[in-house]
C-alpha cells in the first residue's frame, strides 16, 4: 500500500511513523518540510496528503499536526474521506473496523514513538467490519458526501 504522511512541523516522531509504516509493508510518500528544518502550514500539507487519496496516488493518508485536530478537521473536507483523530490503538481499530476511515490523525503533541507503533500496528491489521450492520453505516456516511 502507498501512504501518503503529512506534517505541518519535523518532529521526531515522523522518523517513527516513517519507519513503521515501511516496516508494515508499505511505501511512505511524505509531504511537509523538508529534513533541514521549517514548518508548513497544515491546512496545506493536509490536504496535499488526502489528494493523493482522492486522487488514487496513494491508498490512506496519515496526517499530523500538533493536537491532530485541525488536520482531522481539514482531511474531512475532502470528498471521500473518512479521518480519524486517534490517541490510542483501540482508538485506530475502531476507526477501522466500524468507520472504514481512510486517513488517520495524529498529534505530534501527544504520541510517543511507543504509541505511534501501537496505533499503527492496529490501524494496519484492523480491517472494515463486513457484516451487513457495518456496510449499513457505511454507506450512511459515503450518502452524506453527496
Amino acid at each position: 500500500m502507498r501512504i501518503a504522511l503529512s506534517t505541518d512541523l519535523r518532529t521526531p516522531l515522523l522518523d517513527t511513523l516513517q519507519a513503521e509504516v515501511k516496516r508494515h509493508g508499505h511505501t511512505v510518500i511524505y509531504v511537509g518540510p523538508e529534513a533541514d528544518g521549517g514548518e508548513s502550514d497544515w491546512p496545506d500539507v493536509t490536504s496535499q496528503a488526502v489528494r493523493m487519496v482522492t486522487d488514487d496516488k496513494a491508498d490512506e493518508a496519515i496526517v499530523c499536526c500538533w493536537t491532530g485536530t485541525g488536520a482531522s478537521i481539514a482531511a474531512n473536507k475532502h470528498r471521500g474521506v473518512r479521518a480519524a483523530l486517534c490517541t490510542d490503538a483501540e482508538t485506530a481499530r475502531g476507526a477501522r473496523v466500524w468507520n472504514d476511515a481512510n486517513v488517520l490523525a495524529l498529534s505530534l503533541r501527544l504520541t510517543t514513538d511507543a504509541l505511534a507503533k501501537e496505533i499503527l500496528t492496529a490501524w494496519f491489521t484492523a480491517q472494515p467490519g463486513g457484516d451487513d450492520w457495518n456496510r449499513a453505516q457505511f454507506a450512511k456516511i459515503d450518502a452524506m458526501d453527496q
